[in-house]
């Protein structure tokens, strides 16, 4: 489940693999503005069949973090 969290986000921003990891910061690493990351959170949503607060995302700082939301 981590390979598919990290491969969605890849997709989203476009980058290739390899380039993005659990420990790649949303902001500082990956270089999302508020509007990437709602629309990450509801990629990530669609791709699990779940719902994930705002105030969780909110708290996202890592793609680690992500992946312990849908967990």
């Amino acid at each position: 489940m981590n390979k598919k969290v990290i491969n969605i986000v890849r997709r989203q921003l476009g980058w290739k693999d390899g380039e993005v990891s659990e420990g790649s910061e949303i902001v500082n690493d990956l270089g999302l503005d508020s509007l990437d990351t709602v629309e990450l959170v509801m990629a990530i949503e669609a791709s699990f069949n779940i719902e994930i607060p705002d105030e969780e995302a909110a708290k996202v700082v890592t793609v680690a973090d992500i992946i312990n939301l849908v967990k």
